[in-house]
């Protein structure tokens, strides 16, 4: 029996993006078999094992920090959460920080669809409004661009940079980390601050949130507090509907063999 679960959860995890189903994960069996897994030498584990367990602490982190509930989907936290294994594995990102940023732009900008999570106490630190570039759409997101003065949004991995003050006061720079879609983040001066427009009083005015330059804009009432809690090298994943994206970031096999490799201590099952 234990031996027929383990075989159709590691089939449907081998997906890469299905989440444990609930049956599933709250089997105490799995639960025991997951729990032996992290205490062994993750070289000693079978691929479709460390996927296994690499699922299970994701879904495990998704399902305490409540993001279903706060709207934000498996698959793109999923996805969030393998880049930033990666750059966590390529020694990019702070090694003392655990702070993850993921904004879904596939949402309407009426929506809250940024999040900010402390994956090591699994919390949900920010869920928030954020704008999108006026040349990107008007509820939606529709279309993003790298190029200089295009005044879109760039989806993609992206590092926090350092503080300054401007024109909208505290800002946060951005590093792209992603080639072809969002490198010229620096260079086009994107930027996380505050903005008037991004509030629900705007919201209610005008049906939906006021649009940035292109830069990742939040109310300016908790801007600062932003700021300061993903600064210094953390990482920031933007999504959106761009068929074509692509990343490096995004290798899920490396993810997987470096969770097996240093974070199985750390493995939480539900």
């Amino acid at each position: 029996m234990l031996r027929i679960a383990l075989t159709s959860l590691a089939l449907g995890l081998l997906s890469f993006t299905a989440p444990i189903s609930p049956a599933a994960e709250n089997s105490p069996e799995i639960s025991t078999s997951l729990n032996k897994a992290a205490n062994r030498n993750g070289s000693t584990l079978s691929f479709s094992e460390k996927v296994m367990a690499f699922d299970a602490h994701v879904q495990g982190v998704y399902q305490q920090a409540g993001l279903k509930e706060k709207g934000l989907s498996y698959e793109v936290f999923r996805n969030a959460y393998v880049g930033f294994q990666n750059f966590k594995n390529k020694k990019l990102a702070s090694a003392s920080n655990s702070i993850l940023t993921v904004v879904d732009f596939t949402k309407p900008s009426s929506n809250k669809r940024m999040w900010i999570i402390d994956l090591k106490s699994k919390k949900v630190l920010f869920n928030t409004l954020v704008a999108h570039g006026r040349n990107t759409g008007n509820v939606t997101a529709d279309k993003f661009s790298n190029q200089p003065n295009s005044y879109m949004s760039s989806v993609g991995f992206y590092l926090t940079d350092a503080t300054y003050y401007g024109k909208h006061g505290l800002s946060l720079r951005l590093s792209g980390m992603d080639k072809e879609y969002n490198s010229n983040a620096m260079t086009r001066a994107i930027v996380v601050h505050g903005a008037d427009y991004a509030t629900e009083a705007f919201i209610k005015q005008n049906g939906r949130l006021g649009r940035s330059l292109g830069c990742p804009a939040v109310p300016r009432e908790i801007s600062k507090d932003v700021i300061e809690t993903i600064k210094n090298k953390t990482v920031m994943y933007i999504h959106g509907n761009e068929k074509n994206y692509s990343s490096n970031y995004l290798d899920q096999e490396a993810a997987i063999n470096a969770f097996a490799a240093n974070d199985l201590d750390d493995l939480v099952t539900v």
